[in-house]
């Protein structure tokens, strides 16, 4: 009996410094680590508890990860894909304003638009 108490030794909340608490933490968010396992390698009895430091004294910003849902019906999915189609859409545009601006300003063509004939124009590199 004693060889198993002494095994896993169970902590009470009193017995976390912070620099243990910011180690798993550390752990965790790293990726080195999921709960569980932080868990389990450090004897921590409820799964709750590393997530409470997480939140508290975690760098993570866990409110702004994207949350996963596998419960999408194809139109969610759809309307997903849409919305960031539209967002790239914008870039782009935003792109190709830049560039034609920086043409003007420095009078020059930055994008070179070849045509074929130019091409057969052109020397072949030896």
């Amino acid at each position: 009996m004693k060889k198993q108490e002494e095994a896993r030794k169970k902590r009470t909340r009193g017995d976390y410094s912070m620099a243990f608490k910011l180690q798993v933490i550390g752990e965790v968010e790293r990726g080195e680590l999921n709960q569980d396992q932080a868990g389990r390698k450090y004897g921590i009895q409820e799964n709750s508890t590393i997530l409470q430091w997480i939140r508290k004294h975690g760098t993570l910003d866990w409110k702004e990860l994207p949350t996963v849902s596998h419960t999408k019906t194809p139109e969610q999915k759809i309307k997903e894909l849409e919305a960031l189609l539209a967002r790239e859409k914008e870039k782009v545009q935003v792109l190709n304003t830049a560039i034609d601006i920086a043409d003007e300003i420095l009078k020059t063509d930055i994008r070179k638009k070849y045509l074929p004939e130019q091409f057969k124009k052109q020397k072949p590199r030896d």
